[in-house]
């Protein structure tokens, strides 16, 4: 038997329904997979309120990215993929314990890695690596603006950053501040005045500002910008309790950014979305395999160190939502399977 949390409409995590149903078997080129990990991101966040910019109708299977092993294969899939362990990006569907994935979407995980570990960099470490860069492109000796450096984002592109030879200053809760000095970032308390601090930080702005809040603070991220400087924004976390449409935040976001690149100052502005570029699937594929296996090398490798706020069995999946919403942890709630 399966089991599965679902979200059947606009709820308190306390909402979210547990439903078992007979084990699926993978169609035409698609395993099954026995989920050993899948995370608690911001999307589901959003989902649950339903301010996800383009989720599924209600009901569905939350679960943004997992972790597990190939159980079986359907018609055209390699059977050697049978007991090997792959990350999976699923935008939906992971809070499972079993999923059916597009074998062309299974991205190996490296012998040794921990599964709650290499989840915390599915989803969280493409997006970072991708906003640092393919986008950003901050060469080493550069300085970089993180909002939410503690987050599960956040902290892994700390991570990376500092890695790369990047000076980081980070926003995050005073309750948080040695979590996200120990990452390797300065600390910015993001109640104080933020813009101030990083001017005295940083007196000539910053090469990159990385902003998931959006709302009225994303004036301070582009004013922050040095000459040539990118503001990365990849989310609205500023109205994600906010009544009314789901997309009209994000549109008037992009509409702003767009009006910002055409200012002839030298800087620039966008809106990541790990999902652009998905029409052209062999690329988007292509890409998406090559920066999470360079994330997962510098996991193996022990570069950096996977932060798992906690690990929560499937079946309690409303208390891993309310402890992911509480901000009062450091990293990805990674849900295992039950006992």
């Amino acid at each position: 038997m399966l089991t599965e949390i679902v979200l059947p409409g606009i709820v308190e995590p306390e909402g979210l329904v547990v439903r078992t149903r007979a084990l699926p078997e993978p169609g035409p080129g698609q395993a099954r997979v026995a989920v050993e990990a899948s995370g608690v991101s911001f999307a589901e966040q959003q989902m649950r309120r339903g301010k996800y910019y383009d989720q599924p109708a209600f009901p569905f299977v939350p679960g943004y990215d997992l972790v597990g092993t190939v159980t079986a294969v359907g018609p055209g899939a390699d059977p050697t993929l049978i007991g090997r362990r792959f990350a999976a990006l699923t935008k939906i569907g992971g809070w499972a314990s079993d999923a059916i994935v597009e074998a062309e979407d299974l991205v190996p995980v490296p012998a040794g890695v921990d599964p709650a570990a290499a989840e915390t960099v599915v989803v969280n470490g493409i997006t970072a690596w991708q906003m640092l860069h393919r986008i950003a492109k901050v060469r080493r000796g550069g300085t970089i603006l993180v909002h939410g450096a503690n987050g599960g984002v956040g902290s892994t592109l700390v991570q990376l950053a500092r890695h790369a030879g990047i000076r980081v200053l980070g926003t995050a809760s005073q309750r948080n501040h040695d979590a996200v000095r120990a990452l390797g970032a300065e600390p910015i308390d993001y109640r104080a005045d933020v813009p101030a601090r990083v001017r005295e930080l940083a007196p000539d702005g910053v090469d990159a500002v990385f902003d998931h809040v959006g709302g009225p603070g994303i004036v301070d991220s582009y004013r922050l910008l040095a000459r040539g400087g990118t503001l990365v924004s990849y989310g609205t976390a500023a109205t994600k309790n906010d009544p009314g449409s789901s997309s009209l935040p994000v549109l008037r976001l992009v509409a702003r950014l767009a009006w910002w690149n055409a200012l002839p100052n030298g800087h620039r502005a966008t809106f990541y979305n790990i999902w652009a570029g998905r029409r052209r699937r062999a690329a988007f594929q292509a890409r998406l395999r090559e920066d999470l296996a360079a994330v997962f090398g510098l996991l193996a490798d022990g570069a950096i160190t996977a932060q798992v706020a906690a690990r929560v069995p499937l079946t309690q999946a409303a208390d891993a939502l309310r402890l992911a919403e509480s901000g009062t942890v450091t990293g990805k709630v990674v849900l295992v399977p039950a006992a």
